[in-house]
């Protein structure tokens, strides 16, 4: 008995220890988590969480990220890791002892689980900067212990839960960068434990709710970007205990109509209203009391009014963001005295603001913005540490002598003035300069050797001055100067370039000068120059060969010169924009340079000749002699068949003619009901597209009718048929007058209706310099119709010396008066960039439907016809390899003419992304008409583009509209989704709950987790590829921050960048 007792103890105790050896339920929940990581690039989870190196103690302390606490699992840390994972967050449920749950920053989708409120124990949970998405749960009330929560930067949407004021516990709040929507629930005004509330950068609207000043702890409320209207409420900012208020970017009014608030809070420090509706002036009853406390005070980008006070009594403050408003009369002294004021950024750009600013007496003052306002007189006095001065854009006049103290500017711009004289020659004072901008005044004499011994400049501007003499040889042999701006100036002799130095220059720009001379010697040592421009001088001689070591060039203008001899066929193969138009160049185009279009070798260039003839110029002159004999009997037999086609065509057209001649008296009767009722019936005005799908329209169609999808494609016999009632001929010229096919209504026939005359009487005039026509030579041009928008009808008109151009025939009523359409059209001038379309000229005719706008043409088409799944596609689906490349083309178009030209876009569609060569370079076109057209033009222009799915929704809440940068993300975040679904932006997509259009369609598959299902199938066969797969949903993530609230959109340099890292 004692044996069998004995034999018993002992199982049990072998029992007992293998037991002891299973993993806890801890370690099987972080072992199920781990299963969803699909990419740890530093392995810091995958290879420290295994079974291997499990401790039986029921808490895996060796792996990483783990935080025990008495042989349980308190914590769960993965920040920052860049981990891709399908995160199932209710795993850890099990984790009966969880406080801390942070994984921020990676790129884990996922929602939060409804069981989100047996996480009893829980203290910390952040998820920010990941991809979740979904809404949030009612569950989310019943942790009481929470103390801070952060579910920011990711892809949640729907409405925040009232349950919400279950987070008693709950100080610290942040839900910014979502897509939360409707309005804020009245129960986070219960939270009175709250010391941080972010909700930013949503889709909120309504008011404000009241309640949230009686949070007595309260620090920080963050509120901007969203759509939040009505007064701004009173009570709050007089009761508030919080530190740092931001309610910008929302839409939001004063409380009352003169008065900006009846008082602020003592606590307040920060106080952001900017991007607003504000009005009011800050001078009337008393407003200067309001702000004696705060710290920093942004206003900017409201509608407030009158004179500026002097804010002589708010002691304490130190950012003054006053920009884009409508103030007016002088600025006050003592903002630039500083007497009694701390001040060290103050930013009135943007303004009415007039008078003269004869001296900055400030010694705190580092940061100072007066551009774009009415300010005269001389350039003001400095004393102080002034680091930031930005007073271009105003009328200032006189020399730049008093320059010669201010010796403490890093950046300076007195660019778009009246300056006249010389640049000081004195000793080198910049010693901190690292930007000078001085172009577009009136400076004169020589360049003065000074400017070479700034010893930290980086970015020098002088163009579009009267600057005359040599350049200096030392601005190439700078260390430091990254960019050198001195076009359009009268500059002379020749480029010498120093002895080889550590020249850091990526941009050098000449061009529009008197230089003369050879290729510039040893020019090739800059190595690190990327854009090239020497165009429009008097240089001549070959290039040399040694051009090829320039590896990193991707810009090259030496056009209008009188360079000569053959191209060298190893010009880095970086190139991207290339013209050399406008020579004497001779001989064959290199390989490598065939991609770029006729354009950059013609006008000009007699002798140059592309193998087989070039694409688009029937250039034949260094051929013609080289050819054999043609035999006889082909001889013949070509002139037969040539007799046989004329008789063929002529036969043609007179059953065309009669056709037309009878189907124009029904026309000219029909009424207008008669005709909706057609347009209805054929809404594309073709017979190619069969009838048994859905109704398909084009774009262009869609916005002359106001209807129906803007997805259907023609090719351009098509467009002619339907525009003119004939095909194209080569005897078509630009003098028809586009009639309206049947698909139109009587309302429309009118608008397309632009009666030109038979041969155009009025003034050509050219941007570039490039080009050089007649009136009458361009009438006799033959044209073909490309396709229509709200403003005018495009053609591809062919001149004499087979060079293809774009011409708009802008509508009637849409442009601006002459001298401010000539004032605004001038700023196009000289656009290079391999990305955008190259303005040519426009034409100003007698009567008001004659102006024409002249473009670079592009073949093979737009992105749209390539694009979309429809009949009539030109070629295979494109391959995701060609739509990130397109992606990337167009975002570097776009960002060129945000910074580099400093004007948004206005009108980017798929039909407006031009795809160039066999490369499929995209190239953005129709860019700035806004800037051309009157207010109304610009109305149309705009909610064309809601109805075709590119409206960005801010646009559509204002009532001017007016295209911003902002804006043209918003249009870009919608064709990156077109690119990655192959959908049209502007098609009604049915689902569940009804038709719905692209973005929402996309936002509602990726908060359900599938937003893989939104990918073109024509992409299925790719998506094996983990680099592609990677790559769409990079691209997915990139598209959907594009098309968030304004406030939160981000700009075009970071897109660019984000999408040229993939």
């Amino acid at each position: 008995m004692n044996m069998k007792l004995f034999r018993l103890l002992v199982l049990s105790l072998f029992f007992l220890h293998a037991m002891s050896q299973l993993p806890s339920q801890d370690i099987l929940a972080l072992l199920e988590f781990k299963k969803g990581i699909k990419n740890d690039p530093t392995g810091y989870v995958l290879d420290s969480w295994n079974e291997e190196s499990i401790d039986f103690n029921g808490c895996p302390s060796s792996w990483n990220g783990i935080i025990c606490n008495a042989g349980n699992v308190a914590g769960v840390v993965l920040d920052n890791l860049g981990l891709s994972a399908v995160g199932d967050l209710s795993v850890f449920s099990n984790l009966t002892m969880l406080v801390k749950l942070s994984m921020s920053n990676n790129s884990i989708t996922g929602v939060i689980p409804d069981n989100i409120g047996d996480f009893k124990s829980l203290k910390f949970l952040d998820v920010s900067d990941n991809l979740f998405s979904s809404s949030l749960p009612p569950g989310i009330g019943k942790l009481e212990s929470l103390l801070n929560l952060s579910l920011a930067g990711n892809n949640f949407s729907g409405s925040v839960p009232d349950s919400v004021s279950g987070l008693v516990s709950i100080q610290s709040l942040d839900l910014s960068r979502n897509s939360f929507s409707e309005s804020l629930p009245k129960s986070l005004t219960r939270l009175n434990n709250l010391v941080y509330l972010n909700l930013s950068s949503n889709r909120f609207i309504k008011t404000i709710p009241k309640g949230f000043e009686l949070i007595s702890g309260l620090q920080v409320l963050d509120l901007h970007g969203n759509m939040l209207n009505g007064h701004l409420d009173g009570e709050f900012f007089l009761l508030t205990n919080a530190s740092h208020v931001d309610f910008s970017g929302n839409m939001l009014v004063s409380s009352s109509f003169q008065r900006l608030l009846p008082g602020i809070s003592q606590s307040v420090k920060y106080l952001n209203l900017s991007h607003n509706q504000l009005t009011g002036s800050l001078v009337d009853g008393g407003e200067l009391q309001l702000f004696e406390n705060l710290r920093v005070l942004d206003l900017s980008y409201n509608q407030l009014s009158g004179e500026l006070p002097g804010f002589n009594f708010v002691y304490e403050l130190q950012v003054l963001k006053l920009s884009n408003n409508k103030f007016s009369g002088f600025i006050p002294n003592d903002l630039l005295r500083g007497d009694s004021l701390l001040v060290t950024e103050l930013d009135l750009s943007g303004n009415n603001l007039s008078g003269t600013v004869s001296t900055i007496l400030s010694t705190t003052l580092q940061i100072l913005n007066l551009s774009s306002n009415g300010l005269t007189g001389e350039v003001p006095m400095l004393t102080g540490s002034l680091s930031v001065l930005d007073l271009s854009n105003n009328q200032f006049e006189g020399n730049l002598t008093r320059m010669v103290k201010w010796g403490d500017i890093e950046y300076l711009d007195l660019s778009q003035n009246r300056l006249t004289g010389s640049i000081p020659e004195v000793t080198p004072q910049f010693l901190r300069l690292n930007y000078l901008n001085l172009s577009q005044n009136s400076l004169s004499s020589s360049l003065p050797k000074v400017i070479t011994q700034y010893p930290k400049l980086r970015v020098l501007d002088l163009s579009y001055n009267q600057l005359d003499g040599s350049i200096l040889s030392g601005l190439f042999t700078s260390s430091t100067l990254h960019e050198l701006h001195l076009s359009n100036n009268l500059l002379t002799g020749a480029i010498e370039f120093p002895p080889p130095s550590e020249s850091n220059l990526e941009v050098l720009d000449l061009s529009h000068n008197l230089f003369n001379g050879f290729f510039p010697d040893r020019l090739e040592s800059l190595i690190g120059l990327q854009v090239l421009n020497l165009a429009s001088n008097n240089i001549s001689g070959s290039l040399p060969t040694s051009m090829a070591n320039m590896s990193s060039l991707s810009s090259l203008d030496i056009s209008q010169n009188h360079f000569s001899g053959p191209l060298p066929n190893n010009l880095p193969n970086t190139l991207e924009a290339f013209n050399v138009s406008y020579n004497d160049f001779s001989g064959v185009v290199p390989e490598n340079l065939r991609k770029f279009p006729s354009s950059s070798f013609y006008p000009g260039n007699a002798k140059l000749r592309f193998p087989g003839g070039p694409p688009g110029l029937g250039n034949t002159t260094g051929q013609s002699s080289k050819r054999k004999p043609i035999n006889t009997v082909v001889k013949v037999i070509v002139i037969v068949s040539c007799i046989i086609v004329v008789i063929i065509l002529i036969l043609l057209a007179s059953f065309i003619h009669y056709i037309r001649i009878s189907r124009r008296l029904p026309q000219e009767h029909a009424t207008e009901k008669d005709i909706r009722r057609h347009a209805l019936s054929n809404p594309s005005g073709s017979t190619g597209i069969g009838s048994g799908g859905p109704l398909v329209v084009s774009a262009e169609d869609l916005v002359a009718s106001r209807k129906g999808s803007s997805s259907g494609i023609m090719s351009p016999d098509e467009k002619m048929a339907t525009v003119t009632g004939f095909s194209p001929s080569k005897t078509s010229h630009l003098s028809w007058s586009p009639e309206s096919g049947d698909s139109f209504t009587a309302e429309n026939l009118a608008r397309l209706d632009v009666r030109s005359p038979d041969q155009l009487a009025g003034e050509l005039h050219f941007l570039d310099e490039t080009l050089s026509l007649t009136p009458e030579q361009l009438s006799r041009a033959p044209a073909e119709v490309l396709g229509r928008s709200s403003h005018g009808t495009s053609y591809r008109a062919t001149l004499e010396n087979r060079v293809f151009l774009t011409v708009k025939w802008l509508r009637e009523g849409v442009a601006k008066q002459r001298k401010e359409f000539a004032k605004e059209a001038k700023k196009f001038a000289n656009i290079r960039h391999p990305n955008v379309v190259g303005l040519r000229g426009y034409y100003w005719g007698p009567t008001q439907h004659e102006k024409l706008i002249l473009s670079d043409y592009i073949s093979p088409g737009s992105l749209a016809s390539f694009l979309y799944d429809r009949p009539g596609r030109k070629g295979p689906p494109l391959t995701w390899a060609q739509r990130l490349k397109i992606a990337v083309d167009v975002a570097r178009g776009l960002n060129y003419l945000h910074f580099d030209r400093a004007v948004p876009h206005g009108n980017l569609k798929a039909t407006n992304v031009l795809l160039d060569g066999a490369d499929l370079n995209a190239r953005v076109a129709d860019y700035c008409l806004h800037r051309l057209m009157t207010q109304a033009g610009t109305i149309e222009q705009i909610l064309d583009a809601g109805v075709l799915g590119y409206r960005a929704p801010e646009l559509a809440a204002s009532k001017k509209p007016h295209p911003s940068f902002k804006s043209d993300v918003y249009a870009f975040g919608v064709i990156l989704l077109e690119l990655l679904t192959g959908r049209c932006a502007g098609d009604v997509i049915s689902g569940e709950g009804g038709g719905v259009d692209l973005t929402d369609w996309v936002r509602l598959k990726v908060s359900k987790g599938h937003g893989s299902e939104c990918f073109d199938a024509a992409l299925v066969s790719e998506m094996g590829n983990p680099a592609a797969e990677k790559g769409m949903k990079e691209v997915l993530g990139i598209a959907l921050r594009c098309i968030r609230s304004v406030s939160e959109r981000p700009g075009i340099k970071t897109i660019y960048e984000d999408l040229s890292s993939i």
